[in-house]
């Protein structure tokens, strides 16, 4: 007889990112190089000073940190929000286990079981699985690719909230849509929650990666609504540290942070080593750097973009943040398509990964089949060389 495990556990759904990965592994495995378009991870090399900070640390063992956060990071993270004209104190601050867990402590921190929390969409898919665990309720509004991803107006938001909503929660620049959201749509935002006193959350992630001139509103610069909001934050794409789990969660509202800090104690502290090598790339990385990436993420959106446009039958808009694209392409089912890709195609000795985007909706049955998500962290050549294949992939697999 077989033991029976937890109904949360059966709800969390597989990861639209990932779960091509065994059919992409089969290909490499019989000679198709696979240009993996599916998954943001920056090939960008992290600041060199990050890689000698941590060769220069010398101890005896690897120790609990502050439950908050090492002192001195927490510290340069509040002068690295002063820089940009947020004033954070740094008992405004809980460093956490990568911006995931940061979304998680939010949700935790506001949420009954049965609550529900407003996200557009889509949206990043792993917000499904921290809802579910909390035992909270997402309910999407859906935004459009015709509108190029914008929020909808206010009396649409004003239609879905109940006496159960307890936020409505925004990533902003947006993954997986690369959609910069106004400070004209925030400040709808800021009204929305003032009005019918609910909560905002931001996952900031991408703040840093702003294009054509245009630049970032966090919900940090709000004013008359400190009380109710919290940013979540990480340096995992800032640096191209994806794999040094470390993150924050902001907020002026004191009892939300009295809340988050017991949280942090009960999972003891985030990792040493990668805070360590957070605040050397906080500190010491050069202005230098950050032009340079921003320039190369321009260029290898515009190349991914403009050769997408050139494909018959695919439409995207072009996105302003962030490093993701969805585009629309003339197949019935994304899906399908991906996994088709992996497992019977490759053109001149390649095949190319993409995330189907239905995975990225509340109900993967109810959007659009025949969206996809693609991430341009890949070098220009590597990107068209990609798009050559799509290209050619989309005429072979309509035929």
């Amino acid at each position: 007889m077989s033991m029976k495990l937890s109904t949360k556990s059966a709800l969390i759904p597989p990861s639209p990112i990932r779960k091509l990965v065994p059919y992409a592994e089969k290909a490499v495995k019989n000679g198709v190089k696979v240009y993996k378009l599916n998954i943001g991870q920056p090939d960008i090399a992290m600041p060199q000073c990050v890689f000698d900070a941590v060769r220069k640390v010398h101890v005896n063992n690897l120790p609990y940190t502050n439950s908050s956060g090492i002192t001195s990071y927490v510290e340069a993270l509040s002068m690295a929000y002063s820089k940009k004209g947020h004033e954070i104190n740094t008992d405004e601050i809980v460093v956490t286990t990568g911006g995931s867990e940061a979304i998680y402590f939010a949700l935790m921190v506001l949420c009954n079981e049965n609550d529900e929390v407003i996200i557009p969409e889509p949206y990043y898919a792993n917000y499904n699985g921290f809802a579910i665990q909390v035992g909270a309720k997402i309910v999407p509004i859906t935004t459009h690719i015709e509108t190029g991803f914008a929020l909808p107006k206010v009396e649409e938001f004003e239609r879905i909230i109940t006496p159960k909503t307890k936020a409505i929660m925004i990533c902003n620049p947006n993954n997986p849509t690369g959609k910069l959201y106004s400070k004209e749509e925030i400040l709808q935002l800021r009204d929305i929650a003032i009005k019918h006193n609910i909560f905002l959350i931001a996952d900031e992630v991408y703040s840093d990666f702003c294009y054509d001139d245009e630049e970032h509103f966090s919900l940090l610069e709000l004013d008359g609504v400190d009380d109710r909001v919290i940013v979540c934050d990480s340096v995992s794409k800032r640096y191209s540290m994806c794999g040094a789990r470390v993150g924050a969660i902001i907020s002026k509202n004191k009892n939300v942070m009295d809340a988050v800090v017991r949280l942090a104690q009960t999972r003891l502290s985030a990792p040493y080593l990668d805070q360590v090598a957070a605040e050397t790339a906080l500190r010491h990385s050069s202005d230098e750097y950050f032009i340079n990436v921003r320039k190369e993420y321009i260029q290898r959106r515009n190349t991914m973009v403009e050769l997408l446009h050139k494909i018959e039958g695919v439409e995207c808009p072009m996105p302003k943040g962030a490093f993701y694209v969805v585009a629309k392409l003339p197949v019935e089912n994304a899906e399908a398509f991906a996994q088709w890709l992996l497992e019977s195609y490759s053109y001149e000795g390649g095949t190319v990964m993409l995330a189907p985007a239905a995975g990225f909706y509340a109900d993967p049955h109810n959007c659009p089949q025949n969206y996809v998500r693609l991430a341009y962290v890949l070098c220009q050549e590597d990107i068209r060389k990609a798009m050559n294949i799509l290209e050619h992939a989309l005429k072979e697999y309509n035929k």
